[in-house]
């Protein structure tokens, strides 16, 4: 019989994520097409060839990767293929055996995108798409626990979280960016987050006041604010146990690429 990873695979929880026909209205930032206008190669770009060798030069088993808001996969996929040094091109088959050097596992509160990035992942042996609420323990806890196991692991090497602050910021306030930024730090060894700027915030406000929408419940009483790469890095070096390692730049759209890696001392063997 399947086990419970095989079994939520197959009966996937469906997320808040309705959109609607206006691309505006993505109140969790679950916009359709949103590597048109936020194109992976302005991520990749910035992160060096060979960074994952160097963070772990002496891996002896399959890396364990999780991008939380992973949209449509487009930035999954080419920060795989980045990391391992793949031919970008989603036309190349799966190298044999590129599993045992890393596993992805790919998150977005989205069902109708991550059944895009499925139906479209040049890797599916490597890399896995599933709906999930992040901020949902009851459903987060058993979810990522099974896939870990599956590994025989309690933790991922290296987590992604690109521009995605901002909207569990906007949907579940101070507390649970805090919240959201401690289950970050606990889950991964490495974490590579790109904070929205807090001009971010006002534009995703103005853009539901022009649906005539609510505005996000949280926005107007947010004490978290103005340089957020400030106030993020503040909230993991100071609160989570993690030290910034590194800051790869900003992309042309003023995003900075963040990497922390986590003081305490349970980096597996």
């Amino acid at each position: 019989p399947p086990g419970a990873w095989e079994q939520w695979k197959m009966a996937a929880p469906m997320g808040r994520g309705s959109r609607g026909s206006e691309p505006g209205a993505a109140p969790y930032g679950n916009f359709p097409n949103y590597s048109r206008f936020h194109p992976p190669e302005g991520r990749v770009g910035l992160l060096p060839q060979g960074l994952l060798r160097s963070l772990f030069p002496a891996a002896s088993r399959p890396l364990l990767g999780l991008d939380v808001g992973c949209n449509s996969g487009e930035l999954s996929v080419a920060l795989y293929q980045h990391l391992l040094g793949l031919p970008e091109s989603s036309s190349s088959p799966e190298p044999p055996g590129a599993g045992k050097e890393l596993n992805l596992l790919c998150c977005d509160i989205d069902p109708e995108l991550i059944q895009r990035a499925q139906q479209r992942s040049p890797f599916p042996a490597s890399i896995s798409f599933a709906s999930l609420d992040i901020m949902d323990s009851r459903a987060r806890e058993p979810f990522l626990s099974s896939y870990l196991e599956r590994f025989g692991r309690s933790c991922f090497d290296i987590g992604f979280c690109m521009s995605v602050t901002m909207w569990i910021h906007l949907n579940h306030g101070d507390r649970g960016l805090l919240e959201f930024l401690a289950l970050l730090a606990s889950l991964c060894t490495f974490l590579l987050v790109e904070p929205q700027p807090w001009k971010c915030y006002r534009a995703a406000a103005r853009r539901l006041r022009r649906l005539g929408r609510d505005d996000f419940e949280h926005f107007r009483s947010l004490q978290i604010n103005g340089d957020m790469a400030e106030s993020i890095t503040r909230i993991l070096t100071q609160e989570c146990a993690m030290e910034l390692v590194c800051s790869f730049g900003s992309t042309s759209w003023d995003r900075s690429l963040l990497l922390f890696k986590s003081t305490s001392a349970r980096l597996e063997g």
